[in-house]
């Protein structure tokens, strides 16, 4: 059933016809195209104030345009410097929670007790639901210095409490682990999905002809896998310039500002605490510009070295 192959030969009675015969279909995918439309598609004409001398009581319309002006923070060092933290950041963040949730789904696929499987795939799943605030307010619960249960360990082993929050070198690892334990879990259903649609005779006659555990991973389960591999490459590339605005916000200080800082609370300090709207529009315009290019080219590659793509 193909919902978009309209009858063209039968001109408006055709397009007519096709309505008809789907109209529950239509009616279900009709909420979505209205929320697209609302939230991501209409807000978009705001994009011009990234052209224009915006300020506050003019509207989009009819505010001055003064072209590439407000694009003048590619020249400011601290923007170069937000850019290499979110990459670092989102980079980091990219490559643990590739291959982490991999590792998960063929760990669980080995798991021969389909009641403890069920018990742990539901543990691993819920901090999915929790929001990020809420775990934000846990890790620094944990890692306080002065009564967090990190460092009452640390002490009373004779170590010092450590202000992990306030230390540069710790606030990286701080995001990337936190970020597994959220997501990896999560992450693993694709994973599972696809292993679980490999037909159980090919495993057979691995085994038949010797195969070990090893050799049947190597070139039977992580072969299926590399489509949905690919699939979550080309979805996950254009978030190498979102390092997570409500991962990294509530856990940022003036302490740790100096890795912390990323492209998103950039912008929200340049637009809504100091007022720049029209700069902090074309920094969020360029990001957008860049992520798209960056899906389309990952998407090309992709096609061109595995034969599949997302699109």
């Amino acid at each position: 059933m193909n919902l978009w192959h309209i009858d063209t030969k039968g001109g408006k009675k055709g397009i007519v016809h096709n309505i008809v015969k789907y109209r529950w279909q239509y009616a279900m995918i009709f909420p979505g195209v209205v929320f697209l439309l609302l939230f991501n598609y209409i807000p978009m004409t705001g994009l011009q104030i990234a052209f224009k001398d915006f300020q506050l009581g003019d509207t989009i319309w009819s505010s001055k345009w003064i072209g590439f002006e407000n694009f003048s923070f590619l020249n400011d060092a601290e923007f170069w410097k937000v850019v290499r933290n979110t990459i670092i950041i989102s980079s980091l963040k990219f490559a643990v929670n590739f291959i982490t949730p991999v590792i998960l789904a063929l760990m669980f696929n080995e798991v021969t007790s389909l009641r403890y499987k069920r018990i742990v795939q539901t543990v691993s799943y819920l901090p999915h639901f929790v929001s990020w605030i809420v775990v934000a307010y846990f890790i620094d619960s944990f890692l306080s210095p002065r009564d967090g249960l990190v460092n009452q360990i640390i002490v009373a082993f004779g170590g010092e409490s450590v202000f992990f929050l306030g230390e540069v070198s710790w606030f990286r690892p701080i995001i990337v682990l936190s970020s597994i334990w959220k997501e990896v879990g999560w992450g693993s259903i694709l994973y599972l999905a696809a292993i679980s649609s490999i037909p159980n005779e090919m495993y057979e006659a691995a085994y038949i002809e010797g195969a070990g555990k090893i050799a049947q991973l190597k070139y039977i389960t992580i072969p299926f896998l590399v489509p949905t591999m690919v699939l979550m490459i080309i979805l996950n590339i254009p978030n190498l310039l979102n390092a997570g605005f409500d991962q990294i916000y509530p856990l940022m200080n003036g302490a740790n500002m100096e890795v912390s800082d990323v492209l998103d609370t950039y912008v929200l300090r340049t637009g809504l605490q100091q007022g720049y709207f029209s700069p902090a529009a074309a920094v969020g315009f360029l990001s957008s510009v860049i992520s798209f290019i960056l899906i389309m080219s990952i998407n090309k590659l992709a096609k061109v070295l595995n034969g599949e793509g997302l699109f």
